[in-house]
């Protein structure tokens, strides 16, 4: 045909590759989403699931089996957000990335271990400083293209510092403020663990049964205003319940109108920490972080709350309330 383009082999492979996406096959249906009920009860099963282990790993009180937890929950989410943000074509190092979080754990309980009672602040500054220059370093060896080189390293020095560096706050509420026994803080870990869960929980629920008013469509539409609000009412049954129940072993909460304060301000950051892994998420396109909890997701999925819950508790401990380290 005069004027016609000749066609090679590789751009007619191309052209029935798109065509085929474009015709799925007939017997391939769309799996059906799984009802609001499923969700509540697959939900509710690995709840208990994670309690009865926390639990069982409270009345222990072996330092091991505590920062056995929180270690492996942040080498778990540290992994998935990697596995993430590769999966998305995000250019990035997880193994080096993996590497400093395990690395920063083994020296942190290293410590614990042997009677320290906080994180060294020269081994965070050191983790910090090698989680930065090593993603420059390895970024050396590629061409820059754009923005990307400087997204690839600041992807992994947030992938440091938003899970391990944060989430790690738990193993210092456990072991650096004042109380009796192996892990002096395990009540007040107790109190945030249990605080920070019933604000996710009077979300969900609260959401669920009468929630009309979107929060912040755009991040996650689920969210609504009547689960925010919810969630502050169920994060102060939970703060001022236990307070009420154990004052003796919850001393280091000093009073209640801390105790008060503290909820509000968990709650808030709690809603918010939901909320931050809703960006990394729907930045790379991914529903869960993982599969490993069903109706929960992965392990970044159960401590993206937590991950700015604990920080805020040790920054109000050690600013406001006297001698408590």
């Amino acid at each position: 045909m005069v004027g016609a383009e000749k066609i090679s082999g590789k751009d007619c492979h191309r052209a029935c590759v798109r065509l085929a996406s474009f015709h799925p096959v007939e017997n391939e249906a769309p799996k059906p989403a799984p009802s609001k009920s499923a969700v509540f009860l697959r939900r509710g099963f690995s709840t208990l699931l994670l309690w009865g282990v926390v639990v069982t790993i409270f009345w222990s009180m072996v330092p091991a089996a505590y920062l056995g937890l929180i270690g492996v929950l942040a080498i778990i989410s540290t992994m998935e957000y990697f596995k993430m943000l590769r999966a998305d074509g995000v250019k990035c190092f997880p193994r080096f990335g993996i590497i400093v979080a395990i690395l920063y754990c083994l020296l942190a309980y290293r410590g614990f271990l042997s009677g320290e009672k906080d994180i060294p602040h020269i081994l965070d500054a050191a983790a910090i400083f090698i989680a930065v220059t090593g993603a420059f370093t390895l970024q050396l060896r590629y061409s820059i293209k754009g923005v990307e080189a400087l997204l690839s390293v600041a992807a992994n020095a947030l992938g440091f510092i938003y899970i391990a560096f944060l989430f790690n706050f738990a193993a210092r509420i456990s072991f650096g403020l004042p109380g009796e026994g192996a892990v002096p803080g395990a009540f007040v870990l107790l109190w945030l663990l249990t605080v920070t869960k019933f604000t996710d929980m009077g979300a969900y629920l609260t959401g669920s049964l009468i929630g009309k008013h979107k929060m912040i469509p755009h991040i996650s539409p689920g969210k609504t205003w009547e689960g925010f609000f919810g969630a502050i009412v169920f994060a102060q049954l939970a703060a001022c319940g236990l307070y009420a129940l154990l004052p003796g072993k919850l001393a280091a909460l000093h009073s209640w109108p801390h105790v008060i304060a503290l909820g509000f301000i968990l709650a808030v950051l709690a809603v918010i920490g939901d909320l931050a892994e809703s960006v990394v998420k729907r930045s790379v396109h991914a529903k869960d972080s993982g599969n490993m909890l069903p109706g929960i997701g992965g392990g970044l999925d159960l401590i993206d709350s937590i991950c700015f819950t604990a920080p805020a508790l040790w920054f109000y401990l050690v600013w406001f309330i006297p001698n408590i380290t």
